[in-house]
C-alpha cells in the first residue's frame, strides 16, 4: 500500500462520491434481483429491515463519526496530535460497547417492531441483519477519524468492499434458501443477513489501513525528532504516548457528547422519513388504498423509490463528509474567507453536479424504473421523490456547512423543525393523497430546513453561489427537463410495439443524452460556469471545459 496522503476538498469528495457512486449501485444491483425474487411481502420484510437497522446504526454512532472527523481536524491544525489519537481511541470504545447493546437490543425488539408495521415476516429479516451492528459502529469511528485526517480513499475502499460483499453474498444466501423451499420471508431475511459479511469484510480493510498510518504516523515523529536533535530544538511528542486515558476520556466523552447528539439529529433525518413512510405507510394511507393497493405500494416505495431517489444526493453526502473538515480548520484558525470560499463553492458543486441526475430521475422514471425493475409501477412516487432530492441535496451540504462552522445545534434545531413539519404534513395529507402526500410532506421538510440553514451560513459568511447567474441556471434546468421529458415521451410512443425493456431502454438513454448534453451546453451557453469556476473542478476536467468555454465566448462574440 502506497503512504497515505491529505486529500483535498475536490479530491477527498471525488473519492466519497466514488465510493458512494459504487455503493449506490451495487445496492440498486441487489434490489433489483431482490424484486424479480421475492414477492411485495418479501419486499416489504428486506426494505422495512433495512430502514430500521439504519436508524438503530446511526444511534449506536450516535453522531460519533462526524463529531471525531471535526475534532481530529481541528487537534491537527493545532498541532495536538496526542489528542486526536485520544479521540480516536474513545470512539472506538464507545463503537464496541454501544454496537453490541443494540445489537443485543435490536434482536430482542424485532417482533415488536413487526406489530407496528402491520405485515408479517419483518421480525426475521430484523433479526438476521441485528448481527451487523457489531462490526459497523466501529468502522464508523475509523472512518470518522481518516476523514479528520483528510484522508478520505481509506473510507471510500471500505465503503466499496462491504457492498461487493454484502450484496453477492447475500443473493446468493437469498437464492439458496429459495431453492430450499422456504420461501419468501426466509430468503428476505438470508439476504439481509449479507450486510453481516460485509460489515467483517469492511473492518478488515479499515484495519489495514489503520496500521499502516500507525507506522506512517510512527516515521513520520522518528525523523522530525531526529531533525530536531540536530538543530537543537524541541522534539515533537508520540501521538501514541501514554496518559490518563480516564481522566482524558472523560473530557473527550464530553466534548464529543457535545456535538454529536446534533449531528445523530441532523444525519438521521433521512433514514427517520424513510424508516417512518414504511413502518406507517400501512395505517397512514388505509382510507386511500385497499389492503392489496397499499401492500403493492409500499413494496414499490420501499424496494424502486428510495433506492432510485437515493442516487441523485450521492455527491451531497460525500460533498457532506469532505467539507466538514476543510471548513472545520479554516474556522478554527479564523480564516472567515477561506471559509466563504470553501462553503460557497461546495453550493455550487452541488447546483451543478447534483440537479442534472434529479431531473433525469424525474422526466424518465417510467423508463428508467420499467428498465431496472420488473415493470414501472411505482414510477410516479420515483419521479416525485427524485424531484424533491434537489431541495435534499442542499439540506444535506447546508447542515455540514453549519456544523464545520461549529454550529451543531443550529443545524440540530433546524432539522427538528423539519422532521416535526413532515409528520404533521404525512399526517394530513396522506390520508387523501397516499404515497404522494408522504412525497409532499418530505419535500416540505427539506425546505425548511435548507431555508432555515442558508439564512443562519449567511448572517456569518455572504454565500456567494451564482450570484447574478441563477436566472440563467434555471432557465437552462428548465430547458433540458421539458426536453427530456419530451424525448421520453416521443421515443416511447415511437417503440411502442417493441419489447418492453428494449422500450424502456431506447426512452431511458434518449433522456439522459438529452438532459445531460443540453444541460451541459446551456450552462456554458448561458455563462452560469465562468472560468473562475473551472478552476475549481479537478485536473482532467479543467482543460476539455475551457476549450468548450472558448468555443461558446467566440460564438456569443460573432
Amino acid at each position: 500500500m502506497s503512504t497515505l496522503k491529505k486529500d483535498s476538498l475536490i479530491k477527498g469528495t471525488l473519492i466519497l462520491a466514488a465510493a458512494a457512486l459504487v455503493a449506490r449501485f451495487l445496492g440498486l444491483f441487489q434490489r433489483i434481483p431482490t424484486d424479480y425474487m421475492l414477492g411485495d411481502e418479501g419486499n416489504i420484510a428486506f426494505s422495512a429491515a433495512n430502514q430500521i437497522y439504519m436508524i438503530v446504526l446511526m444511534i449506536a454512532t450516535a453522531g460519533f463519526p462526524s463529531a471525531i472527523s471535526k475534532m481530529v481536524s481541528e487537534r491537527y491544525a493545532l498541532g495536538r496530535p496526542d489528542e486526536a489519537q485520544h479521540v480516536y481511541r474513545a470512539g472506538l470504545l464507545f463503537g464496541a460497547v454501544a454496537g453490541l447493546v443494540l445489537a443485543i437490543a435490536l434482536f430482542a425488539l424485532a417482533p415488536v417492531y413487526e406489530i407496528i408495521v402491520h405485515k408479517p415476516g419483518v421480525a426475521l429479516a430484523v433479526r438476521a441483519i441485528a448481527p451487523a451492528l457489531l462490526f459497523f459502529p466501529l468502522i464508523a469511528m475509523m472512518r470518522g477519524y481518516f476523514q479528520g485526517r483528510q484522508m478520505m480513499s481509506a473510507g471510500g475502499t471500505s465503503q466499496i468492499v462491504e457492498q461487493f460483499v454484502r450484496v453477492i453474498l447475500g443473493l446468493l444466501l437469498g437464492w439458496l434458501v429459495l431453492e430450499l423451499g422456504w420461501g419468501d420471508r426466509w430468503a428476505a431475511a438470508a439476504i439481509t443477513f449479507g450486510s453481516v459479511f460485509g460489515g467483517i469484510a469492511a473492518f478488515t480493510v479499515m484495519l489495514r489501513f489503520a496500521r499502516k498510518l500507525k507506522r506512517q504516523d510512527a516515521g513520520s515523529v522518528r525523523s522530525y525528532n531526529a531533525e530536531a536533535s540536530a538543530a537543537f530544538m524541541p522534539s515533537r511528542p508520540s501521538p501514541y504516548r501514554k496518559t490518563n486515558k480516564d481522566l482524558r476520556y472523560r473530557a473527550i466523552y464530553k466534548e464529543i457528547m457535545r456535538m454529536s447528539i446534533p449531528a445523530l439529529i441532523t444525519s438521521i433525518a433521512i433514514n427517520f422519513i424513510n424508516l417512518f413512510d414504511v413502518t406507517f405507510f400501512m395505517r397512514l394511507t388505509e382510507r386511500f388504498y385497499t389492503e392489496a393497493q397499499a401492500t403493492l405500494e409500499l413494496a414499490d416505495y420501499g424496494l424502486k423509490t428510495v433506492s432510485l431517489a437515493g442516487i441523485p444526493p450521492i455527491l451531497a453526502i460525500a460533498l457532506s463528509s469532505s467539507i466538514i473538515p476543510v471548513i472545520s480548520s479554516a474556522y478554527s484558525l479564523k480564516k472567515m474567507d477561506e471559509v466563504k470560499r470553501q462553503a460557497s463553492l461546495v453550493m455550487r458543486i452541488v447546483c451543478f453536479t447534483g440537479v442534472p441526475f434529479a431531473l433525469l430521475l424525474t422526466v424518465a422514471a417510467y423508463s428508467i424504473t420499467g428498465l431496472i425493475f420488473v415493470g414501472p409501477s411505482g414510477s410516479g412516487a420515483v419521479a416525485a421523490m427524485s424531484a424533491a432530492t434537489i431541495l435534499q441535496i442542499t439540506m444535506m451540504t447546508s447542515n455540514s456547512i453549519l456544523y464545520g462552522m461549529g454550529k451543531p445545534r443550529l443545524s440540530m434545531r433546524h432539522t427538528i423543525i423539519g422532521l416535526l413539519l413532515k409528520v404533521v404534513f404525512s399526517v394530513a395529507l396522506a390520508p387523501f393523497l397516499g404515497i404522494y402526500g408522504l412525497i409532499i410532506a418530505s419535500t416540505i421538510c427539506f425546505a425548511a430546513v435548507t431555508f432555515q440553514n442558508l439564512h443562519n451560513i449567511n448572517k456569518e459568511v455572504k454565500l456567494v453561489v451564482l450570484g447574478r447567474r441563477w436566472l440563467p441556471y434555471l432557465a437552462a434546468v428548465a430547458v433540458s427537463a421539458l426536453a427530456g421529458w419530451g424525448a421520453e415521451y416521443s421515443l416511447l410512443a415511437v417503440t411502442e410495439g417493441w419489447p418492453d425493456k428494449l422500450s424502456y431502454l431506447v426512452a431511458a438513454a434518449a433522456a439522459a443524452i438529452v438532459v445531460g448534453g443540453l444541460y451541459a451546453a446551456l450552462l456554458l451557453a448561458f455563462r452560469v460556469v465562468t472560468p473562475e469556476d473551472v478552476a475549481s473542478f479537478p485536473r482532467p476536467l479543467r482543460g476539455p471545459i475551457n476549450k468548450l468555454l472558448r468555443v461558446f465566448q467566440r460564438g456569443a462574440a460573432v
